[in-house]
């Protein structure tokens, strides 16, 4: 029981210590999933979509707060060519999950959004961003704005 003690560790002690460093384990995976994910480029273009779309911007509220990914839910879902995330948001006035559609053309390719969209709790949604062009090369930038004269924006 002692060091120095013939005497084996108690089955509770054995089994007190196994359940602590499983679920520090458990903990470490997680953390560094949602790490994985929020440095990944189509974590990344989303997030900036967002902070630079003023109607989304002004239905949340600032300070904005982007939240871990749910990783249970089946919607979350990133293989070698696509990516589909719901990233739970929210900001003083509202709450909602940015919804980001992202794909490439291969494991070592670029990433690019195909589409964002807000959907706050109260069901409305915001489109942010959303590819256009049957080659995917031309990106426009969502504008809810009819008063804009320079229309979408385009990168």
């Amino acid at each position: 029981m002692y060091p120095g003690s013939r005497q084996s560790v108690p089955l509770g002690i054995k089994v007190l210590f196994g359940g602590v460093f499983g679920a520090g384990s458990f903990a470490l995976v997680y953390y560094l999933i949602q790490k994985f994910h929020s440095r990944s480029l189509y974590y990344k273009l989303a997030m900036e979509q967002l902070q630079s779309h003023p109607k989304a911007q002004e239905a949340l509220g600032p300070p904005l707060n982007i939240h871990y990914l749910k990783l249970t839910d089946r919607e979350n879902f990133v293989d070698i060519a696509d990516a589909k995330l719901k990233i739970p948001v929210s900001g003083s006035k509202s709450e909602g999950l940015l919804y980001v559609r992202s794909s490439r053309g291969g494991p070592f390719q670029r990433w690019h959004l195909d589409e964002v969209f807000l959907e706050l709790k109260d069901g409305q949604q915001i489109p942010v961003f959303k590819l256009s062009g049957e080659n995917g090369d031309e990106v426009k930038k969502s504008r809810d704005d009819p008063e804009d004269p320079a229309g979408p924006a385009c990168f």
